[in-house]
């Protein structure tokens, strides 16, 4: 199963992106083919439809290729002021925005219909980033993602971690794993109704 992950922040002690760090090794231990994002390589602009009608960035249509070709994906969201960063929007904005005269992308949703997401996230704080998940899957649901009703929220994310990245608490390890056990089961048993339909 190919599996995208990535985090929605670019900052260097970012706790989601250690959080991601540890999910891909997890993920690939399970025999997934991972694809670990990190958003910084890109160069996305702020989405303005007048700079799309320009032609849409050369980053941006690699972006929407790499997500169109994972079925599944998990993204770890950091939360500021109660809800996702203005990073993750951007990037989700620009990568269901059709692009215009194109045949195969002028469907908004082809990289992100039908995509298995499993979220997760990591926070100073005790709720450990809830309020961004509450808001972040409503927002998968618009884009036609199937969300796995297992999530994972990390609170007090500094105590988190060991000095090698890893999660310090097998209470925490197990909680990614299964929501990572469940958007591969997912993702594979819609691989397969397709596959049934397609024959």
């Amino acid at each position: 199963m190919k599996l995208l992950v990535f985090a929605g922040s670019t900052r260097t002690g970012s706790w989601n992106r250690k959080l991601a760090t540890v999910t891909a090794g997890m993920a690939r231990a399970a025999g997934a083919d991972v694809t670990h994002l990190e958003l910084g390589d890109f160069d996305v602009p702020m989405y303005n439809a007048d700079l799309e009608a320009q032609g849409t960035p050369g980053d941006v249509m690699r972006l929407k290729e790499i997500t169109a070709a994972h079925p599944a994906w998990i993204i770890c969201t950091p939360e500021y002021n109660a809800s996702y960063p203005a990073l993750l929007k951007n990037t989700l904005d620009w990568i269901s925005s059709p692009v215009k005269g194109d045949p195969a992308w002028s469907d908004g949703f082809r990289s992100t219909r039908g995509k298995v997401v499993g979220v997760l996230s990591a926070s100073p704080g005790a709720l450990g980033g809830l309020r961004s998940q509450s808001h972040l899957v409503p927002l998968l649901f618009n884009l036609q993602c199937w969300v796995a009703p297992k999530t994972f929220a990390l609170a007090r994310a500094p105590d988190g971690f060991d000095a090698g990245g890893g999660l310090v608490n097998e209470a925490a390890r197990n909680s990614v794993q299964a929501v990572l056990d469940q958007v591969l089961w997912a993702a594979g048993r819609l691989q397969d109704q397709h596959r049934v339909k397609e024959v």
